[in-house]
């Protein structure tokens, strides 16, 4: 009952109001955008959804034109060089994801669920499965981005997409209150920009291994 009815109303009550009162947001960064890289001022990929059906997945663009398409961005030799600067400070403020409050309204979405994993993900992927993570709508954000998000190594962070997955299927107040720790966890994450570790998947261990040797 939460997850087919209650969790689907609130994502389209919460994905038509963001995109009503962020309008002003929408048209000042696109401006922004434009100014700062010449091209479209959208980007979509092919990312992972439930039942493991493929879906475009909308975000502020912030890299250039000559990036690599469909390719994470730990997997690039030097993302850094890609980024825009604009796109630096949409990335670090997650503002970059808010184009996805669409993909929300439309359903290929949740607000809270385990992040949609790019089509080529395998690994991901196929943590994911062990778990039944590929099962539920990917949210925009969810229990692996509140603890740890790119510093997170991928076995983690499919077991923490698992864990969500349990109480979610639990229902009734604890998969509310599991969402609602979610959605305040992001809050506080963002204002810290906690995680956001340019290199992608365990980037920051990978750095700290390197510190210490």
């Amino acid at each position: 009952m939460y997850e087919r009815v209650i969790k689907r109303l609130l994502d389209l009550i919460l994905s038509a109001a963001a995109m009503i009162l962020l309008g002003w947001l929408y048209l000042l960064l696109g401006l922004l955008i434009k100014l700062d890289d010449p091209g479209p001022v959208f980007f979509t990929q092919k990312r992972v959804g439930m039942g493991k059906k493929l879906f475009p997945l909308h975000k502020f663009r912030s890299m250039k034109m000559s990036t690599p398409h469909d390719m994470p961005t730990h997997l690039l030799s030097n993302p850094e060089q890609y980024i825009t600067k604009m796109g630096r400070f949409l990335r670090k403020s997650s503002l970059d994801e808010i184009p996805q409050v669409w993909d929300i309204f439309v359903g290929n979405m949740s607000i809270i669920g385990p992040r949609p994993a790019l089509w080529n993900q395998d690994d991901l992927i196929a943590e994911r499965d062990k778990y039944g993570a590929n099962d539920v709508r990917p949210g925009l954000t969810g229990w692996a981005q509140i603890n740890g998000r790119d510093e997170l190594e991928i076995p983690v962070k499919a077991k923490l997409d698992g864990d969500y997955v349990r109480i979610l299927k639990q229902g009734g107040w604890k998969a509310f209150a599991m969402d609602c720790r979610c959605f305040l966890g992001t809050i506080f994450s963002v204002l810290r920009s906690d995680g956001v570790v340019e290199g992608g998947t365990g980037e920051l261990k990978k750095q700290k291994e390197t510190v210490r040797s």
